[in-house]
């Protein structure tokens, strides 16, 4: 198949592109590198250095014929997406409506796209959430992910466009970005093996299910199998709270730092896993990375 990966240097998006090229795909990427990096480009794949809002991404779908679009391009920050919703909904909405278009005009067959099992659900009534969990988002960029799962259904419905939505949970491993907002496992990784005290926002007591970043990746390969469109959480199923996840990062990296905590942010939910049986029945999809040798994995990259 030929497939474009936008987002494709960045941190999930630039392991997509590595499987693909594994399993003999071609692929070419879409990066704008506001978060990408051009170290995680893969040589073997063509690089577009565009934005997804750009007018000239139509002559990119023209040119290429393209199979399938696995859309990870986003802004992903909830805190920004709180403080600039504009800035939030001008890359998720109009960028993703953008590519979307050019689904239709130029002949793709299927597109993966990243949502967010953390975001789309909002406070959660019932642990582990499952696909039918109501979704009241309390974010942004919940909103924003949220309102690309029903712009993916249209295109569908009207065009015969089909689609996966993945509902991430919260991923990490290997190229995270560890400077901003986003990825908590990456921002202590960081500051642990530079000597410096990460923040524990609030009292650290807010849960996440953690996903590692070769798991997630594999539910984008075997996406490619599918024929209906479908929905589909990708998480652990296991809820870890981040004092938890500060400790064991402590320990792996042995740098014995005080936990320090600061003031909760605005945005943040309380709790938050998810149920990804649902998965496993569509696609064989369940996880195969524990915590423990995760985060070690992690630990190591960033050492």
């Amino acid at each position: 198949m030929k497939i474009l990966v936008t987002g494709g240097a960045g941190f999930i998006g630039s392991h997509i592109v590595d499987a693909y090229l594994d399993d003999g795909h071609k692929v070419v990427v879409l990066d704008n590198l506001s978060t990408g990096r051009r170290e995680n480009l893969n040589p073997a794949a063509e690089f577009q250095y565009m934005d997804i809002q750009d007018t000239e991404v139509a002559a990119l779908f023209e040119r290429h014929g393209f199979d399938v679009v696995n859309h990870q391009a986003a802004q992903m920050d909830v805190r920004r997406s709180v403080e600039d919703p504009v800035y939030d909904a001008r890359n998720n909405i109009l960028g993703l409506l953008n590519i979307l278009q050019n689904c239709v005009r130029h002949g793709v067959k299927r597109v993966i796209f990243a949502s967010s099992g953390g975001a789309v659900y909002g406070e959660q009534e019932v642990f582990p959430a499952d696909e039918n969990h109501k979704t009241d988002p309390c974010s942004p960029y919940g909103v924003t992910k949220l309102t690309g799962e029903k712009y993916l259904y249209f295109y569908a419905m009207t065009y015969g466009l089909t689609y996966t939505a993945l509902r991430y949970a919260n991923v990490y491993g290997p190229r995270q970005n560890p400077h901003g907002e986003a990825g908590v496992v990456a921002i202590f990784c960081q500051k642990l093996l530079s000597g410096e005290t990460p923040v524990i926002n609030g009292d650290g007591g807010q849960t996440r299910d953690f996903v590692y970043v070769g798991d997630v990746v594999r539910a984008s390969v075997l996406s490619l199998g599918l024929e209906k469109s479908e929905i589909v959480n990708i998480g652990t199923g296991l809820e870890t709270d981040i004092n938890d996840i500060f400790r064991r990062l402590n320990k792996l990296s042995g740098a014995n730092a005080p936990e320090k905590h600061g003031e909760g942010k605005a945005g943040e939910q309380r709790r938050s896993v998810i149920d990804s049986s649902r998965a496993g029945r569509v696609m064989g999809w369940q996880p195969q990375v524990d915590l423990d040798r995760g985060l070690a994995e992690t630990i190591d990259y960033f050492k």
